[in-house]
């Protein structure tokens, strides 16, 4: 499996590119904002003769899907996000405008299919679980890769730090049970990829970082 990474946007948040060698790819927080991150997403792509067949969101924050719109006109896909979720990727544009001063020129595309914990998502010949992880947001979740050992963990868990919880959709309790069952789940050697910063693993994480120890 290749892992290819984009940061993206003012707030230098991780797009991620999931392939194999089928040549079929997930593409995972596609925050891309300025033109010439849309079109290093699309170069690589053709570069590398893949086909996007999911667009899928760790949660509904503006910087974690300012590509959608992008991915939606040129590849087909409708962004596949947790259901609880669903209201605040549909709210791009009050997002952008209430929390950043922005403004969104793109249309938004319709939410694709609303994911739930436990469920499965197939590309090639690998397959991501969905692992809820309520806390930064009501729909946050985590993309697990069980038989590569790698799991795409948004804003839940940072190298070192977790996610804020001081938003309105956020909760430092469900936070604190969503890093326990994280804990519990993903093996010491599972490779972290989160929404922002540098990877890490989970041995350092349960070793060294304050939240989870």
């Amino acid at each position: 499996m290749t892992i290819q990474r984009f940061i993206c946007n003012p707030l230098q948040e991780n797009c991620y590119v999931v392939s194999d060698e089928s040549g079929e790819c997930v593409i995972i927080d596609c925050g891309a904002y300025y033109h010439e991150e849309k079109e290093a997403l699309a170069a690589y792509l053709r570069k590398n003769n893949l086909k996007p067949v999911h667009l899928l969101a760790t949660h509904g924050h503006l910087d974690h899907n300012f590509g959608n719109a992008y991915v939606y006109e040129q590849y087909g896909l409708k962004v596949e996000i947790c259901a609880e979720d669903q209201q605040l990727v549909e709210q791009l544009h009050e997002q952008a405008s209430n929390l950043f001063g922005m403004d969104i020129e793109d249309d938004q595309p319709p939410t694709g299919r609303l994911l739930q914990d436990g469920d499965s998502i197939t590309f090639g010949t690998h397959t991501l679980k969905v692992i809820r992880t309520p806390g930064h947001s009501h729909g946050s979740c985590v993309f697990y890769c069980k038989e590569e050992g790698v799991a795409f963990t948004g804003d839940t868990l940072f190298r070192m730090s977790i996610g804020r919880t001081d938003f309105p959709e956020g909760s430092w309790a469900l936070m604190v049970q969503s890093l326990k069952s994280l804990a519990r789940e993903l093996p010491k050697e599972t490779i972290v990829l989160s929404g922002h910063g540098p990877q890490s693993t989970m041995a350092d994480e349960l070793q060294y970082n304050p939240y989870l120890r």
